[in-house]
């Protein structure tokens, strides 16, 4: 909607959520416009059980190094994710490797996940190692693990629940393993939320032991939808287990402008950037099956994040590889950004045609929002687009 904003005071389509518009934010930088993104980002985390602010360790800290934060927890200090505090000199955890903060359900497939138009379940690549059937798994399920925490604090998040982590379910690796163990038609485990970082010790090591309780001959591919934002020893081993299962991991990349990916996030994107390099790295070295281990996703955020950002995101997937998937997601308006609309017809074209000039592999999800069923219905009723 047209507001004034708080910087350049002119009045022009912005989220008052933020009160700064797109305009400033693409011209500032992050040094610029910091202190004021992280004030706003402070106002809204009070609503929550997270702290304010990144703790600053006042009073013995311990270092937590589970993401890139880095939060130096002082005495009655809560990290940034809000799932470990200082309790007289000694962390206190919400999770462990066996309990985690998790609920669960069972996503028939094809499921809504943001990499199933290249994954096995739907194309059969990779039968019979990888998938069940040649052509599409119908019958069978994925098990959608939804994880509370976050190492973001985005003010558009779709998944906000994620951070009431006082009403979240305490599950056991156990018992997520004898759910799987007990339907055979599980075909494979997604981890999402939220993001699983702050959570990736209960999550790699319950991996780990489902793949070591299920027979050798199932299919259980195990995948991730994270930020990425995450130390690199723990992103490796996301990593092979992905690669060793016929899973993926889907790196939700915000923005490529650094103030912008602030503003939205409360968080910078280079650690991410760094392990989605890693990452291609790895599964270029050791993929012989031949599957996209890989995916990425941008949220087509109105006004913030168009073409321009796209364009700078697509040109760095491409150098690194052109067949890279790369799904660009329609906004629909939640938590603090319902003051936006869905994602303009007009952002949506453009940001696809720019993106198709540095990836072959370019998809548009939740076209449902804009009235079309497929992309193929979206590219007919659009192709007068393709001359610009």
């Amino acid at each position: 909607m047209q507001s004034s904003c708080k910087l350049c005071q002119k009045k022009t389509e912005l989220s008052i959520a933020l009160g700064i518009c797109p305009s400033c934010l693409s011209e500032l930088s992050l040094e610029q416009s910091k202190d004021y993104l992280a004030f706003i980002h402070s106002t809204y985390r009070t609503l929550f059980p997270l702290p304010k602010t990144f703790p600053i360790g006042h009073n013995s800290p311990i270092i937590c190094n589970v993401c890139s934060a880095n939060c130096f927890i002082g005495i009655n200090e809560i990290g940034w994710c809000g799932l470990r505090q200082n309790k007289n000199g000694k962390m206190f955890h919400l999770t462990s490797k066996k309990e985690g903060l998790v609920s669960y359900y069972l996503d028939p497939h094809i499921t809504n996940c943001c990499n199933a138009w290249f994954c096995p379940a739907s194309t059969g690549t990779g039968y019979p190692r990888y998938a069940v059937n040649p052509k599409c798994e119908k019958g069978y399920y994925n098990l959608a693990l939804f994880l509370y925490g976050c190492s973001y604090n985005c003010l558009f998040c779709q998944n906000w629940e994620h951070k009431n982590i006082t009403q979240a379910p305490k599950v056991t690796s156990k018992e997520l393993i004898a759910y799987t163990m007990k339907n055979k038609n599980i075909t494979c485990w997604c981890w999402f939320g939220g993001s699983p970082e702050p959570q990736l010790p209960f999550v790699l090591y319950t991996s780990t032991r489902v793949r070591e309780c299920i027979s050798k001959d199932r299919v259980l591919r195990i995948c991730f939808e994270w930020n990425g934002d995450v130390r690199k020893s723990l992103v490796k081993k996301a990593g092979l287990i992905a690669l060793e299962s016929g899973g993926n991991i889907k790196f939700d990349f915000k923005a490529w402008n650094p103030s912008v990916h602030y503003a939205l996030t409360g968080r910078t994107n280079e650690q991410m950037k760094e392990n989605l390099l890693f990452l291609h790295t790895l599964f270029q070295e050791f993929n012989a099956d031949h599957l996209f281990h890989l995916g990425v996703t941008t949220l087509l955020v109105p006004y913030y994040v168009g073409k321009e950002e796209v364009e700078q995101i697509a040109k760095f997937l491409g150098s690194l590889d052109n067949e890279i998937p790369y799904s660009l997601l329609v906004f629909h308006p939640a938590f603090k950004m319902k003051d936006l609309p869905i994602t303009p017809l007009k952002q949506v074209i453009e940001s696809y045609l720019i993106a198709k000039k540095y990836l072959e592999n370019v998809t548009i999800g939740n076209l449902h929002l804009l009235g079309y069923s497929s992309l193929n219905e979206f590219l007919e009723k659009n192709v007068w687009f393709s001359s610009f």
